[in-house]
Order: C-alpha cells, then structure tokens, then sequence
C-alpha cells in the first residue's frame, strides 16, 4: 500500500512538472500573433504611408476578442471604412450578417483581420482624389479671372475714349457751327497769372519747325519775331487790331504778334504765327473755336480764354497725332480743316 501511494504521488508530481514545462510553450502564440500582426502593419505602413501604429493596435486586438464578443455586437466594434459603402463591416471585411462562428471561418477571419490595416492602409489614399477633385473644380476659378479684361483707370479710358473720338469721325458740322454762333462776339481777356506770357527774343525759332515738312508749313519754319513802330506796320498791313492784350497784324490768312506796335501792350500767350483762313476771323475768336470743340471731343481740360497757352497747345499736339498729322502744337491749316473750321 505504501508503494502504491508513493507511485500514485510520483505520478502527481511528473504530471504536475510536465504541466509546468509546457505552460510557457503556450504563451508564444499570441506573441508570435502579435508579430505577424506588427509585421504585416509595419510592411502596410510603408506600402501606403497612411497606416498608424494606434489603428494596427486597435485591429490585433479587434482580431483577438472578436471570438469573445457576441454574434450581434461583431458590426458594432468594427470602425467603418474610409470610404462609406451603404453596410457596415467587421474586421474582416464581411458583412456582419453573414459571420458564422465556425471554428475554420474564426481562423480565417484572424488571418484576414491582421491584413485588414494593410487594406485600410490602400483604401486610406482614397481622400486623396476627392481633394483633387475639389481643386481641380476649383481651379478654373483663377483661369477665368485671367480671362476677364483687366481694370482701366478712368484716365486711360477717358485717353482712349478721346482718341477714339479723334481717329473714328471728324467732328459732326452742326457741333462746329452751334461754337462758331457762340462765339461770335467772344473777346479774349489778358491773364498773366494763369498763363504767363513770353518776351520778344528775335533769335527765336519755333522748335522744331525745320522739320516740319510741306508748303503749309512754310509760315512756321520761316517765322522770326522783329520789332518795328507803327509806320512800319500801317504802311506794309491794312489790318492791326488789339486782341488779347497784344497787337496782332493779318498777313495772307495769318495772325502774327506785331511786336513794337505799342510797348504797353505785348500780351502774347504764345510766339508764333495763328492761321484763321482767308476771312481774317479775329484769332482770339478762332482760338476759342478749337478750345470749346477739342473740350467736347476730350482733348483740352482747360477755360476757354481764347488764349494759345500750353494747356491749348498740348490738346492740339494730342489731337494732331491722333489724325496722323504734323504735331506743331499751333493752329495750322492742316489742323484747322481737320476740325472743319477752315
């Protein structure tokens, strides 16, 4: 009896110590489990670059429980795809309805489900053209801001305006005549202040006359200011009027300053001859004219004086460029019949 109990309690402990040498056998399972799972995350992570270490976690051990958690709860535990399908999944993939707790689709859906951070890692990039679908709608925003014509100052346009004004059509005969009736009896008023008149200088020549080229532009190029009396204009002109300030004498369709004709009254705006055409209109009179007709068509921002100061002579240089004639920033018969006032 006591061999048989000493046999009966030998046997207890070789079970006892067999039992503990293969306990530890048993627990590299799930750490070799767990390394796959890390393995297969790691290789996802760098095929995609869109899986994090917390979601590969959060699918191992979505893996491990899933044979614990109830038929009804496996969709509820499972997060949804990135990209919605209408059905949720399990970790799997499957839809949850149709799980069956059979030990070889357990084993099976273990497997997928420590590929599923790979899928999840390819499906995450599907963002990506949503973004470049949305820039892409937004991109023809800026080409058709491109395409719209850009903003013009009011200065450009009011430029361009009169210059279309000057090259599209010669000015409307009524305009020209309603002016000519206004200023029938215009008389023009000495103004030193705002136009400062210039001094006999008998070396003067208008600037660049010598290019000027054609018989209508003869007066200008051989122009030179000379000084004499009063005989010397009455015996030579039969016209020599006061007009503006200043003495003027009428020579073959041309004002000219009549300088020395009387030392108290040399007001001349401007050194140089003034055509009118052969009626001999006072210049004062036909120098309005042009103001009030190159105002309204854009050119001149100035009174009407009837003075030939440098605002005047900058809208006529303007307006005889823009009719492709000879830029001589005086009234000019070229200028004049442009205008239809000759």
């Amino acid at each position: 009896m006591k061999k048989f109990t000493s046999l009966l309690i030998g046997c207890s402990l070789a079970l006892a110590g067999a039992a503990l040498a293969q306990q530890p056998n048993e627990q590299p399972t799930p750490k070799n489990k767990q390394g796959t799972g890390k393995t297969h995350a790691a290789q996802a992570a760098q095929g995609a670059n869109a899986a994090k270490p917390e979601a590969t976690a959060a699918k191992q051990r979505g893996a491990r429980n899933e044979r614990a958690m109830p038929k009804g709860q496996k969709g509820e535990a499972t997060p949804k795809p990135a990209v919605s399908t209408g059905a949720e999944r399990n970790v799997s993939g499957q839809s949850a309805a149709s799980a069956t707790p059979g030990a070889k689709q357990q084993a099976q859906q273990r497997k997928k489900g420590m590929k599923t951070p790979a899928a999840n890692a390819k499906a995450s990039p599907s963002a990506t053209p949503a973004k470049a679908t949305t820039t892409a709608s937004a991109a023809p925003a800026p080409a058709a801001a491109a395409s719209a014509a850009p903003p013009v100052s009011a200065a450009g346009q009011q430029n361009a305006r009169a210059k279309g004004m000057g090259a599209a059509k010669k000015p409307d005969p009524q305009q020209v005549q309603q002016i000519k009736s206004q200023h029938a009896n215009f008389r023009a008023q000495p103004k030193p202040q705002q136009v400062p008149p210039v001094t006999f200088n008998q070396n003067y020549r208008i600037q660049g006359s010598d290019r000027w080229q054609g018989q209508q532009y003869e007066v200008f190029r051989s122009y030179h200011p000379e000084r004499h009396d009063q005989g010397w204009y009455r015996s030579r002109y039969n016209r020599v009027e006061l007009i503006g300030g200043g003495y003027y004498y009428w020579n073959n369709g041309y004002w000219y300053p009549a300088w020395g004709y009387n030392p108290s009254a040399e007001y001349y705006a401007y050194d140089a001859p003034i055509y009118v055409g052969h009626r001999a209109e006072p210049p004062d009179k036909v120098i309005a004219d042009v103001q009030a007709l190159l105002q309204q068509m854009g050119y001149y921002k100035g009174e009407v004086d009837g003075l030939l100061g440098p605002m005047t002579r900058e809208a006529l240089t303007a307006y005889q460029g823009d009719q492709g004639l000879t830029t001589t920033a005086v009234i000019d018969q070229p200028t004049l019949d442009s205008l239809g006032m000759g």
